[in-house]
């Protein structure tokens, strides 16, 4: 039994890399259908906006759970939460590997997307438990591990997909695995929020303590651009770009989301000693510039420029992203770390979804190539107009 006195940190130094262990897994679990999308659209005749319809049960289903889960790990701890939701990815998994039609597809994205809401939510708390005195770092971390779960687990899919046997079965069952294992070390963990709240769980309103308001907005807002244009990554670019280059391989798809997820982990790192606030500005104006710059390189039909475009993508995504987790982790009251973080992530979820199911539809009516660059200029337009609200707010900070 672990004295409350003594912080958790200081008896299981490895709790801390356990849990961004665990985001990474979550992430990557996240993006694991992703190269798989071509194979269930040719295989059970599926439109793009069926696929955009999966895509988006996840993020609705991430938004529900991020508005109970941390509130839940706030009263009953974060274990708990972690470990339900453990269990919850393998069940969705589970549901992968015998899943033959649209209904189960979008059963497992369900859970799947309630699990990894909850993962992200209370992992991001915890963290801020263990070492409440390195919000910044725990926010730069956490980014630089959904960045890499996202890598290994999208070129990981691809390759078994292309290569091993039956590839709608083989990438589930072998992150099963890597589940089982991540979650015995979730078992041993010692439970980090001691200091729990009281009252009723409920659901979360979208409300963040007063004195932080306007850091939690610049932040949000960041994250909502963020967003955006990870749903333009895992949803349209990957097919899209194999499409314009004429290139069919699972592998090629995988590896261009791959690519932008690995650059937004390396500009995370680079970007230790850049202020956070900078960070989400400069990335922010960095995805629009971005975005713009793909809807040129498809046309080209060089698979090299698209790799170009998607390293430049990633790397404007970490800035942006990563500075505005990095400056919200900084700045969370204590006693309102899940609270908070399940805002944040609302903000986010919105971000990726809405977007997304319009884009699936307009690709119902149009061509994907016709769609694409109405779609990358509006979320282009979203990440300036974060940007510019991040450069006002740091104006009024300036004169206050």
């Amino acid at each position: 039994m672990v004295a409350l006195d003594r912080p958790i940190g200081e008896t299981q130094r490895w709790a801390y890399p356990l849990l961004l262990v665990l985001s990474g897994v979550a992430l990557g679990v996240s993006g694991l259908p992703a190269p798989l999308y071509g194979i269930y659209e040719s295989s059970w005749h599926l439109s793009p906006l069926a696929t955009t319809i999966v895509f988006a049960v996840y993020a609705i289903a991430a938004l529900a759970a991020v508005l109970v889960s941390g509130r839940i790990s706030d009263v009953v701890g974060r274990k708990p939460v972690l470990l339900a939701a453990l269990a919850a990815l393998l069940v969705g998994l589970g549901v992968f590997l015998v899943a033959d039609n649209m209904a189960l597809l979008l059963l497992a994205r369900t859970i799947h997307g309630a699990a990894v809401g909850s993962i992200v939510v209370a992992g991001a708390a915890a963290l801020l438990d263990l070492r409440p005195d390195h919000g910044v770092r725990s926010g730069q971390l956490s980014g630089v591990s959904f960045n890499i779960g996202m890598t290994v687990a999208i070129i990981g899919s691809a390759l078994l997909a292309q290569y091993a046997p039956h590839p709608l079965r083989t990438p589930y069952a072998v992150v099963a695995v890597i589940c089982l294992v991540v979650g015995a070390g979730v078992i041993a963990l010692h439970e980090p929020h001691t200091a729990r709240s009281r009252g009723p769980i409920r659901i979360a309103r979208p409300a963040v303590p007063p004195e932080i308001r306007a850091d939690f907005w610049f932040s949000a807002l960041g994250a909502m651009a963020s967003w955006s244009v990870l749903g333009v990554l895992l949803s349209l670019y990957p097919s899209l770009a194999a499409q314009q280059t004429h290139i069919d391989n699972l592998v090629f798809g995988g590896a261009v989301v791959g690519t932008t997820a690995f650059s937004a982990a390396l500009a995370q790192l680079a970007a230790t000693r850049l202020p956070a606030r900078y960070s989400a500005i400069i990335g922010d104006v960095g995805m629009s510039v971005s975005l713009l710059l793909t809807i040129p390189v498809l046309l080209t039909h060089e698979w090299q420029l698209v790799f170009v475009a998607a390293a430049l993508l990633g790397t404007t995504f970490g800035l942006g992203f990563g500075g505005s987790l990095r400056h919200l982790a900084d700045v969370v009251p204590v006693g309102r770390r899940g609270e908070t973080m399940s805002a944040f992530y609302l903000a986010a979820y919105t971000a990726m979804a809405v977007p997304t199911l319009v884009a699936g539809w307009a690709a119902t009516q149009w061509d994907l190539a016709e769609v694409f660059p109405w779609f990358a200029g509006t979320v282009a337009t979203a990440c300036l107009g974060a940007a510019v609200a991040g450069l006002r707010s740091t104006r009024r900070m300036r004169t206050a």
